[in-house]
């Protein structure tokens, strides 16, 4: 990600933020946002069915096994799901940026530390 498209769309959202401006508005509206992402998904299996689930136990033997451990997720999300999910995802992110706003936070050095750990931990990081 670059430097420019994040300073841009961060710097666009403080512009465009007008209403919902206290914290405290800002943290449940990212909530909510994020709970619309979880909602949207779970509908393009239940209501569409584009996408599957297919959950079972994962053993995997060593921490770097990636052969037995499973999204669970079993399709292809179809152009309508698609677009909900994304539309869903673009409002999370302005809350995130609206919220680094406030901070003074920068997206931009989040996701460049946020990799320099996982970089250095590698697999070890346990997420």
């Amino acid at each position: 990600m670059n430097t420019l498209l994040t300073d841009e769309f961060q710097f666009l959202v403080g512009e465009l933020l007008v209403r919902n401006k206290s914290i405290l508005d800002i943290l449940t509206k990212f909530q909510k946002t994020n709970a619309n992402i979880n909602r949207s998904v779970v509908k393009a299996v239940t209501s569409c069915g584009c996408i599957k689930v297919n959950a079972t136990k994962q053993t995997p033997q060593y921490l770097g096994d990636h052969e037995t451990t499973s999204t669970h997720c079993e399709g292809e999300i179809c152009e309508n799901c698609r677009h909900e999910i994304e539309k869903n995802i673009g409002e999370n992110l302005f809350y995130l940026a609206s919220l680094c706003n406030l901070l003074n936070i920068s997206i931009y050095d989040a996701i460049l530390n946020e990799m320099r750990r996982l970089e250095s931990l590698g697999k070890y990081c346990l997420r």
